[in-house]
């Protein structure tokens, strides 16, 4: 887990991909409490990055929607 790059360096994209995987891994049954335990974090992580990800996209449909919204009602 130490080698895994830094959850906020991470698109989107490799956030959900890793996410699945840290998932199946433990679906699948890590071989230590303490692998598990550092997979669950890893998976906490991830998954927070991914939301980061999300509302940001949210924020930025807003803005488009009002600017839009602005520009329609100026004409």
């Amino acid at each position: 887990m130490s080698s895994s790059p830094d959850v906020s360096s991470l698109s989107y994209e490799e956030a959900r991909d890793e996410l699945v995987r840290v998932v199946t891994e433990l679906e699948q049954g890590a071989s230590t409490l303490e692998q598990s335990l550092a997979l669950w974090e890893r998976g906490e992580a991830l998954a927070g990055r991914c939301e980061e990800w999300l509302l940001g996209a949210k924020k930025r449909l807003e803005a488009a929607r009002v600017a839009q919204a602005e520009a329609t009602d100026g004409e």
